[in-house]
């Protein structure tokens, strides 16, 4: 145990700015988008368009895949979260829970992501990226994208996807010298539970 807080606190000291900015821009996010607020996405651009980098510098190709996609779909959500009917001030896009079919298409998009990094990533860690760790990185990864998908169009199950994502990527980064960015999704962690708690809430009230 002493190890592991000596290894953590050794890692915090050597954090890159890089890296800082790319945290706390993402624990901003999702702050903002436990409080359903726009903010969510211009501080998540910030956070995502850092961690391609820092992603592909650590070998980490399904996570860069991820921060790529990220920063495509935040632009998406920015665009669904924003729409208004014809007074201009009611938003279109409300907290709602999913229904069974789309419970269904969920794992269906999970799934099919998997299978395509794990194969991807056991192949590119066989031909280039020999330090990747394709279970681990395609889990992490396909996660993050079912949670991102469904974060866009504010539904409540996206936060039991950052849920898993989050404890996937806890232990995924610190192995790759991230220390900080493993902090980072502790607290990610601890926000996706609120926030799961707190869209289910309004979700109820929207339907």
């Amino acid at each position: 145990m002493t190890d592991i807080l000596h290894s953590i606190y050794d890692g915090l000291i050597h954090t890159g700015w890089v890296e800082g900015v790319a945290v706390i821009a993402g624990i901003a996010s999702v702050w903002y988008s436990r409080k359903e607020n726009i903010l969510v996405f211009p501080t998540g651009l910030v956070n995502t368009i850092l961690y391609v980098y820092l992603s592909y510098k650590g070998h980490l190709l399904g996570e860069a895949s991820v921060n790529l996609y990220y920063t495509i779909m935040s632009m998406y959500g920015w665009y669904l979260w924003t729409r208004t009917k014809e007074d201009q001030q009611t938003l279109v896009l409300k907290i709602t829970s999913s229904t069974q079919r789309e419970w269904i298409q969920q794992l269906a998009f999970f799934t099919a992501f998997y299978i395509t990094i794990y194969v991807a990533l056991t192949f590119a860690k066989a031909a280039f990226a020999p330090e990747a760790i394709p279970w681990a990185d395609a889990f992490a990864s396909a996660t993050a994208y079912t949670g991102m998908w469904l974060m866009a169009k504010k539904k409540v199950e996206s936060w039991i996807w950052w849920i898993l994502t989050n404890m996937a990527s806890i232990p995924l980064y610190f192995i790759k010298g991230y220390a900080f960015t493993s902090v980072q999704f502790i607290i990610l962690l601890i926000l996706a539970f609120a926030g799961l708690q707190s869209w289910r809430k309004k979700a109820k009230l929207n339907f």
